[in-house]
Order: C-alpha cells, then structure tokens, then sequence
C-alpha cells in the first residue's frame, strides 16, 4: 500500500510533537526540587539556669529550716538547764505547780511545739528527782470533729507526751496515758481562743506527790 507525501509528513510532524513532549517532561522531572528551610532550633538554653536557680533556691532554704531547727533545740535545751537550776531552790509546792503547768497543741495535731518541749523540759528535772512519782497524761482537743476522732486525737497527743519523757530515760510504767476527747473543755467559746485552750495534755499526779524534792 502507497503512503502518500502528505500522510508522511504528518507523521514526522506528530513524531517531532510526542518527542518535543518527552524531552519537556524529562527536563521537567530533572529539576532540582528547592531544599526546605532549616527548622529553628527549640529554644532550650534557659532551661538548666533555671533549674540550677531552683535547685540552690531549695538547698539554701533546707539549710535555713535546718539552722532554725537547730538553734530552736539548742535554745530549748538552754531553757531546760536553767529551768533545772531554778527548780533546785524552789519548794515542793512549787515544784508540783510546774509538774502539772498545762501543755498545748496546734490545730489537729499531736506534734510537739518549740514551747510544749520547752515545758516539758522543765518538767523532766522533776521526774528524774522523784523516782517514786508516777504521773497521768490526759490529752484533750476542742469541740469540732466526732466523739471518735477527737478520743483518738487526744490519746496521741497524751502519747506524745509521755514518748517525750521515756526517749529521756524515764520508765514508761510511771506515765499513764488517758484522752478525754473533746469532753472536758477548759473553755467553752467557739472562737480561736478558747478553741486554742482546748487543744492540751494535762497532768495528774498518781502516786509519789507528797513531798516533791528539787533535782540536785
């Protein structure tokens, strides 16, 4: 069969197309594709200056806490010396005055306050003097809370007491612990005040109180 001149030439023409097209496409899948831009860095330089600053903050506020502790201690056991010293002039009325002076609490704890150890302190000469004198601890709350927990509340705080004076070298069969709750209020406001008188041990003498000797 003929190919007529025309025929031919248009398929040169649609050859040169197709492969002009190809060469294009080439070109265009050759091209470099832009590199993206680098991503910024995480802005962390200022993080270890201020952990280091709350790390040293912390430590110097333990070593100050530590240092009140400390001379807080110190001051007591001063306190107790002295107090030891006052004891051996006083007479045995006097004596059985600062064996029952009251002691008191914070708010719903059985921890022993700077000024309750202090007390109690002064009250160890005695107890150490007089090794025929046994002695109850009654502790006591104020009036919020139920009936159970406030019975549970004030034997801590009585035992806390008496843990003061055996940690001391006192025979814990001379120290009895009993909690009266919120039954015996020493006053009978609901303001602070009364409240903060609520919140106590006291002392009872058991045995051995007839005539107090002062520690020599």
């Amino acid at each position: 069969m003929m190919t007529s001149p025309m025929t031919s030439r248009a398929s040169r023409l649609l050859a040169g197309t197709v492969a002009l097209a190809l060469a294009f496409a080439a070109a265009c899948a050759k091209k470099p594709e832009t590199a993206p831009a680098p991503a910024e860095a995480p802005a962390v330089a200022a993080a270890p200056t201020n952990t280091a600053a709350s790390t040293a903050a912390a430590a110097d506020s333990a070593a100050a806490r530590a240092r009140r502790e400390a001379a807080n201690k110190l001051k007591a056991r001063e306190d107790s010396i002295a107090a030891a010293k006052a004891l051996a002039s006083k007479t045995a009325a006097e004596l059985k005055t600062a064996l029952l002076a009251t002691v008191w609490f914070d708010y719903d704890r059985a921890e022993l306050r700077d000024d309750t150890r202090a007390a109690l302190e002064a009250k160890l000469p005695i107890l150490q003097a007089n090794s025929a004198l046994r002695v109850r601890v009654q502790g006591h709350t104020d009036e919020r809370g139920s009936d159970e927990y406030n019975l549970a509340l004030g034997q801590r705080r009585a035992a806390s007491v008496k843990r003061f004076f055996t940690d001391r070298g006192i025979d814990e069969r001379r120290l009895d612990v009993v909690s009266f709750g919120r039954e015996r209020p020493a006053a009978t406001g609901e303001d602070d005040a009364s409240r903060a008188k609520n919140r106590r041990a006291e002392f009872e003498i058991l045995a051995g109180g007839e005539a107090l000797a002062g520690p020599r």
